[in-house]
């Protein structure tokens, strides 16, 4: 390649690598170059000698605009956190030595999928400790604080506490919501609002906490937030709120004359002693809803939760197919940003159509999660390059 121009300098080859990833994705071709021998040392070394970044010559100047607009974006962003961070450490009542974790909890997975670099990291690996923490401190409290519950009362009783609807309301008392990092999607679908993704960010603040200070910091944060609950649960008893999702959805459909639930395993996923279960919930012949957990009974009783808010928001909405859905169309779906919907159409078009469900989780930003929320609300009718008049030749 001839009439190059460097367009950044640096020492590090963390900071060219990911200058030439952007540039990359905006279809500029970048070339690294050191004067550090490569037979003696690989250029991803840092510390010995200047990188450089180099593009064609006709690309130069749109290069450094966008180098320049990187830069000034993440300045703007981390201007902003430095900000709120104080406040939000200060609702936690607790401060971070490493302020990283904080900025990681409150990523959500649709920020992660717009950054070009892919620095960026989501927030549902701590999402996933947290909830084990969550788990262990509520089972250990209920141990020593309520030694006359049984097993079965213990029980009701954490899954009261750590229900998504708890997460979400101490998320509000935290304003969790007004710090979450979104994706433009997102955003614009009003996520800051979201119960889910502020449930899920409670708990990705109590495994960033786990982290930075260790089970003693992370039992002390839920002590303080759950303490009014736990007294609550003292004086009303465990029945306080709890609901048995499966016997609620029976009987909402029997008020209804509507056919009973049937519960169908869709999916089991991870190792043996760590397996997710997925299962599927349908009234008649339609499916309504789907679930996820630990165990089929915890999945079942999440799919019957999904199911009885859907069925009392009205009748199921119609499913999108993955196949016809615009870019435009299909941020309408939870769990999908504009990026994402993006490479969806891309997949489409460069294999010739989705041919199953389960296809859409080849696509980048689609993980096991997302899926699980979608499946009710997608279908896969036979790709428009298959058929011959119409008519599905398979």
């Amino acid at each position: 390649m001839t009439g190059l121009e460097v367009v950044l300098r640096t020492q590090s080859d963390v900071e060219a690598n990911v200058a030439r990833a952007l540039l990359e994705t905006h279809g500029i071709r970048a070339v690294l170059s050191s004067d550090v021998s490569h037979a003696v040392f690989p250029l991803a070394i840092d510390g010995l000698g200047e990188v450089r970044v180099s593009v064609r010559a006709d690309e130069a100047d749109r290069a450094v605009r966008l180098l320049d607009d990187y830069r000034s974006g993440a300045r703007a962003g981390a201007d902003e956190l430095e900000k709120e961070r104080p406040l939000l450490e200060q609702r936690l009542d607790y401060s971070f030595s490493d302020r990283g974790l904080l900025d990681q909890a409150l990523t959500h997975r649709s920020r992660a999928h717009e950054d070009a670099t892919g620095v960026v990291e989501d927030n549902e690996s701590l999402e996933f400790l947290g909830d084990a923490v969550l788990g262990l401190v509520m089972a250990d409290r209920l141990f020593r604080e309520f030694p006359d519950y049984d097993e079965g009362r213990k029980s009701k009783a954490r899954a009261q506490l750590v229900s998504a609807a708890t997460l979400a309301e101490l998320g509000d008392h935290l304003l969790l919501g007004d710090h979450l990092l979104l994706g433009r999607g997102e955003e614009k679908t009003g996520g800051r609002r979201k119960r889910s993704l502020i449930a899920d960010a409670f708990e990705a603040v109590i495994g960033a906490i786990y982290l930075d200070g260790g089970y003693p910091a992370a039992a002390a944060f839920l002590d303080r937030a759950f303490r009014p609950l736990l007294e609550r649960l003292r004086r009303d008893g465990v029945t306080a709120g709890t609901r048995d999702h499966k016997s609620a959805l029976q009987e909402w459909l029997q008020a209804r004359a509507r056919p009973l639930p049937e519960y169908r395993l869709a999916n089991t996923t991870g190792p043996d002693h760590r397996k997710e279960f997925a299962v599927e919930v349908l009234v008649g012949e339609r499916l309504v809803a789907t679930g996820s957990g630990q165990s089929k009974k915890a999945a079942e009783r999440e799919a019957a939760r999904q199911a009885l808010a859907v069925l009392a928001a009205g009748a199921p909405p119609e499913t999108v197919d993955l196949n016809t859905a615009t870019a435009e169309e299909l941020p309408t779906l939870p769990g999908i940003g504009e990026g994402t919907a993006e490479r969806i159409v891309e997949y489409r078009e460069e294999h010739g159509g989705f041919e199953r469900i389960e296809d859409l989780m080849n696509v980048r930003g689609i993980g096991g999660k997302t899926f699980l929320r979608l499946r009710p609300l997608i279908r896969v009718d036979a790709p428009a390059s298959r058929k011959v008049d119409g008519t599905d030749v398979g």
